[in-house]
């Protein structure tokens, strides 16, 4: 067979068709719709599609395969040879664009979405507290969404469609910021978080966040205010009830916050090298507590005095060999996430209650109902039984943690631990007065009331 050129309409029935050449020797056969391309058969009858051209650098005219036809259509490959003489009319060396797009290619599979969160999770969130959640948030939220995106794709519109989405839930999800508008703020923080920490990374390629103009309220609008509200005599013995028959650790946080008027977060997150037992008192350092990282409102640590009701719950607790966490479900090495269910069984057993208070009065009980709050309202409960009691603004602000206003927060560095330990006791004894009612006056509740 001749080894001169053949110019031919190549189809894949006449490449298919393609002897193989003499023992030694090759041939090819060239298109006739695309200069240059044709293919090359050897002795052992293995096809290669080629282009013939002269390519940036070289002084004469020589030939590059294509691929292989065996592994790739004729379509593809005169597509492959187009695109390579468009290259080379603009003096581009196909082999040079094709190592740009191979690791373009690299890179972009290690900065996806998907990879860098990878790396935020293991570099940074692995180091923290609380790490787990934010890394179950990316898990659940953002990488359904996102996974397969360069991180450098991402825009301000898919982030803001997220989180509009994500406020649309219904808020009777059953963990943290998985539904609601608090939840999608949280998610929005956490998002924030992550692309701050992406723009500190050179390697990401990533110079400004998409995120960094939005803001929840531009998103969500704003929060619905708090309705300030207290709980009454009967919600809160039906929460003490309630919460002594929870089951650790969930109970023993809710009485707490019934007795020390602390956050939720600043109880549940207790550690044991924070209780002085023999001193009675308890010191929340200033990284635990709220505060606003170079703002007017600085975090302090808060010195919380131990009376003798929120002794006999600590004491009460289990006690971990390795985990310094009070409140754990992991043997002490996490502290607990007090998340929406711990809430929602809190909830039914109080309903529970105050129908069987309301049944037992001659009520119709059927038509009781508990009014929504949150676990703040029980802070806001034990501040304005305080001021029943007759308990001085500073002790009762000192209770909360409040920092003074003006030059008195700035210089009056006295914590009023003895009037904290003092208003603490009135008010164990007022709560005592509601949850432990005379024997006289008990009400025997049944708990089959729905």
């Amino acid at each position: 067979m001749p080894k001169t050129d053949h110019r031919k309409n190549l189809t894949p029935t006449l490449i298919t068709g393609l002897k193989q050449a003499p023992e030694g020797e090759r041939y090819q056969v060239m298109d006739a719709q695309v200069p240059g391309f044709g293919v090359r058969v050897t002795s052992e009858g293995t096809k290669t599609f080629i282009l013939r051209t002269r390519f940036p650098g070289g002084g004469s005219a020589s030939r590059r395969e294509i691929g292989k036809c065996a592994d790739m259509s004729l379509t593809d490959a005169r597509e492959k040879a187009r695109r390579w003489r468009e290259l080379v009319a603009k003096g581009v060396d196909p082999a040079d664009q094709e190592r740009r797009e191979r690791e373009a290619e690299i890179l972009k599979r290690k900065t996806t979405f998907t990879a860098v969160a990878e790396d935020f999770i293991r570099d940074k969130l692995s180091t923290e507290r609380k790490g787990a959640e934010a890394e179950r948030d990316i898990r659940r939220d953002l990488l359904p969404a996102w996974k397969d995106y360069a991180i450098t794709e991402i825009s301000d519109l898919q982030i803001s469609a997220l989180i509009k989405s994500k406020g649309r839930k219904r808020k009777v999800a059953r963990s943290k910021g998985s539904g609601g508008k608090v939840g999608a703020r949280n998610l929005l923080a956490l998002i924030k978080r992550l692309f701050r920490w992406v723009v500190a990374q050179p390697e990401y390629g990533l110079k400004v966040s998409p995120c960094a103009n939005l803001t929840a309220t531009s998103i969500l609008g704003d929060m619905p205010r708090s309705s300030a509200r207290t709980l009454t005599d009967d919600e809160l013995f039906a929460l003490w009830r309630a919460a002594s028959r929870m089951p650790y650790p969930a109970g023993a946080v809710y009485r707490l916050l019934c007795l020390t008027a602390l956050r939720l977060n600043e109880v549940a997150d207790a550690s044991s090298d924070e209780i002085n037992s023999r001193e009675r008192i308890w010191v929340i350092p200033a990284a635990r507590m709220k505060g606003k990282d170079g703002g007017k409102k600085q975090a302090r640590p808060h010195a919380v005095p131990l009376t003798r009701d929120i002794l006999a719950i600590i004491d009460d607790l289990p006690k971990f060999k390795g985990g310094k966490y009070l409140f754990s479900t992991t043997a002490g090495e996490t502290s607990v996430w007090m998340g929406t269910k711990y809430k929602q069984r809190l909830d039914a057993r109080m309903l529970r209650t105050l129908r069987a208070l309301a049944k037992i009065r001659g009520d119709d009980h059927k038509q009781v109902a508990l009014l929504p709050f949150v676990n703040h309202d029980i802070r806001r409960t034990v501040r304005s039984g305080l001021s029943r009691l007759k308990v001085t603004e500073e002790a009762r602000e000192a209770v909360l943690a409040h920092v003074r206003p003006g030059i008195k927060g700035v210089y009056d560095l006295h914590d009023y631990l003895d009037e904290k330990r003092e208003a603490l006791e009135l008010w164990a004894a007022r709560l005592r007065d509601i949850t432990q009612p005379p024997p006289q006056n008990v009400i025997a509740i049944s708990a089959s009331v729905r």
